[in-house]
């Protein structure tokens, strides 16, 4: 069973009522509930010792889900290495929604993350442009979000290897909402949907991505590589 560590701030929903009738627990609780009945879950927040990333939970994490906003600054240069250095190492790795200015996540990419975006952005269709992709597996040509937040591009992350989702919102934008990568032995996947105003997590289909999500970013087994000098 895949080992899943569930981060997020934990801010918003003990400082802002609308974010709190939304996710009441949480909204590490709510994707906790979305994986808990086939992985195996654990929540970690920014507020507890080493954010809740200690070098055991993260030696004993398959993969990592990241959820932050507001608070991408007070995470602690040592615990985004520490997070950085196991993807490497073969973690798998899914920062969602505004986690795309998530420390780790700029570090991995070596770029600034940056986009455009407007909180009500109306309707959403996520268009699914590699429909043989694992994470794509079960849905149909596209997902609707009636209401969300936009945003849009330039996004500025370097090429993803694979582009399994692509954004059109109300107002004509357009936006990279479901990125993969690889850095060293680790999978990634940039998911775009999440906002903390907007019940995106009780979607059906959002679920079943990131269902598909986990199982594709769990470390597989593969040939050890070796480093330095060979004798």
């Amino acid at each position: 069973m895949v080992a899943v560590t569930i981060w997020n701030e934990f801010r918003h929903e003990r400082e802002d009522d609308a974010v709190a009738a939304v996710y009441p627990d949480g909204i590490h609780e709510a994707l906790a509930d979305v994986l808990a009945t086939d992985h195996e879950v654990r929540t970690a927040t920014l507020d507890e010792p080493d954010h809740g990333l200690t070098d055991d939970v993260l030696e004993s994490t398959d993969v990592l889900l990241w959820w932050g906003h507001e608070a991408h600054d007070e995470v602690a240069d040592d615990v985004a290495g520490r997070v950085q250095e196991r993807v490497l190492e073969g973690m798998g790795f899914l920062p969602l929604h505004s986690s795309h200015y998530a420390k780790p996540f700029k570090r991995l990419m070596g770029t600034t993350c940056s986009l455009q975006y407007r909180e009500d952005g109306g309707t959403e269709r996520l268009w699914v442009v590699d429909p043989g992709h694992p994470i794509a597996d079960g849905l149909g040509e596209s997902i609707e979000l009636r209401k969300t937040e936009m945003y849009g591009e330039p996004f500025d992350v370097p090429e993803p290897d694979r582009q399994v989702f692509i954004s059109w919102f109300e107002g004509g934008e357009v936006f990279r909402s479901g990125c993969c990568y690889r850095r060293g032995k680790g999978r990634i996947f940039y998911f775009r949907p999440g906002h903390e105003t907007y019940p995106i997590y009780e979607n059906e289909a959002v679920r079943r991505v990131l269902h598909n999500a986990v199982d594709w970013a769990a470390p597989t087994e593969g040939s050890p590589r070796t480093f330095g000098e060979r004798a």
